[in-house]
């Protein structure tokens, strides 16, 4: 007979409502590979009415009291899906020092509280589990943490955020403006009404905190991570980028430099020979670049309800595994390291410059020339504003020297909307 596992689940959104699904889908499934059986006791919700028709098609028992999952003797391990930092933070907590195990899908939680958190669950003897926090459906967390336990990672890069990835599709394919892209991503449910955590990269870089510490094992903040977005990309961007070979892409990266490590979240030029040029609409990916593998890549639904509550359900049967098994309890990060930052200077990079310009000469051109930039890495089109507007695809050079390039051409030319990409 099979053993006996209790779950309460805190939300019942898209990903909440997918559990009790999958559940019932792979039951047989689960039992014969584990001969473990998962039951929901409780489920909290902010509204019993609102979620009473998905009770009753799987016979759930709701309470808007959270205290009655968290703290209920008959439940072994919680289920975090309602996202925040606040509330979701302190129910954790008090979750693990009831001495119950913990399964959450909340990147913000664990990028900003990630390191007490697992503390407490430490000293709980819990396990914490939050594979579904990056990047949806794609099991990144734990072949991390698994199968690169012998290897060295030299970097990692990732298509983290299906909102602006889809955006970015649209704008490249369709020719779409920024405004046109958002507004259909929003019709179609992959952005919000307030898309700013998507949009400005925030979302994206709270994921790549989580990515640096499997990789590398440095805890960083937010603030250790450079984080801009992709609102101020134009079609004349896009359109000068596919004319050099390249695509547009919200990139996130974390990268070993001279035993620092770089975390940045921006967009950046993708050669279309790369294997993350290929990455389309909502979908995920995570490019790997490690001493002993090499390059690898995994891709697949960074998003929506069954790809992520696939993650949770895997996370509940390792942990009902080892409950059964009797493990003993460690955390998803065994592999830790101090915080050290790579020096600015010491990062180099080809960049991809625009700008507006009321006129160019053979001065301009001399200037580019000095710095290694032929006329083929240069494109200039006259824009509706009778500019020149300029895309420049720089040598290697680090962002100070980038800035003492673009300040020798301020010196003879008037410049306006410059921007600057990174380019892999």
């Amino acid at each position: 007979m099979a053993k006996i596992i209790k779950i309460g689940i805190l939300g019942l959104g898209t990903v909440g409502s997918a559990i009790p699904f999958l559940l019932r889908e792979q039951e047989e499934k689960i039992q014969k590979l584990t001969g473990l059986s998962f039951e929901i006791e409780k489920v909290f919700v902010r509204n019993v009415s609102n979620k009473q028709e998905i009770a009753n098609q799987f016979n759930l028992k709701l309470t808007t009291d959270i205290r009655d999952v968290i703290e209920n003797q008959e439940i072994d391990i919680i289920v975090e899906v309602m996202g925040g930092t606040t509330i979701a933070k302190d129910s954790i907590i008090t979750a693990l020092k009831n001495k119950k195990h913990v399964i959450t899908a909340n990147k913000d939680l664990i990028a900003q509280h990630g390191n007490e958190i697992e503390k407490i669950a430490r000293e709980n003897s819990c396990w914490l589990y939050y594979e579904a926090a990056v990047a949806g459906g794609i099991p990144i967390l734990r072949t991390l943490s698994n199968s690169f336990i012998s290897d060295k990672i030299n970097s990692v890069y990732g298509i983290v955020n299906g909102t602006t990835n889809y955006m970015l599709t649209q704008m490249t394919t369709n020719n779409w403006s920024y405004d046109e892209a958002l507004k259909e991503a929003q019709r179609l449910g992959f952005a919000e009404s307030d898309p700013t955590n998507d949009v400005e990269g925030i979302d994206a870089a709270y994921k790549m905190v989580i990515l640096t510490k499997l990789c590398f094992g440095m805890s960083l903040q937010m603030k250790d991570v450079s984080t801009q977005g992709i609102t101020q990309i134009s079609k004349q961007d896009i359109l000068c980028a596919e004319e050099m070979g390249y695509q547009i892409k919200l990139l996130g990266s974390a990268k070993m430099i001279n035993q620092g490590v770089k975390t940045s979240v921006a967009p950046t030029l993708v050669s279309n020979s790369h294997p993350l040029a290929s990455v389309e609409n909502e979908k995920n990916a995570v490019f790997i670049d490690s001493f002993g593998m090499g390059e690898t890549m995994y891709y697949g639904a960074g998003a929506g309800g069954n790809p992520t509550a696939s993650s949770i359900l895997n996370d509940l049967m390792v942990i009902g595994e080892q409950l059964k098994n009797k493990v003993e309890v460690s955390s998803v990060t065994r592999f830790e390291e101090s915080v050290v930052l790579a020096a600015e200077s010491d990062s180099y990079s080809k960049y991809f410059v625009t700008f507006e310009m009321e006129t160019s000469n053979e001065t301009f051109f001399n200037i580019l020339k000095d710095k290694h930039i032929k006329k083929d890495q240069i494109i200039q089109k006259t824009s509706e504003k009778e500019q020149v507007f300029t895309a420049i695809l720089t040598s290697k050079m680090n962002n100070e020297e980038l800035v003492l390039l673009l300040e020798e051409i301020k010196a003879e030319f008037k410049l306006s909307n410059q921007k600057s990409y990174h380019v892999i």
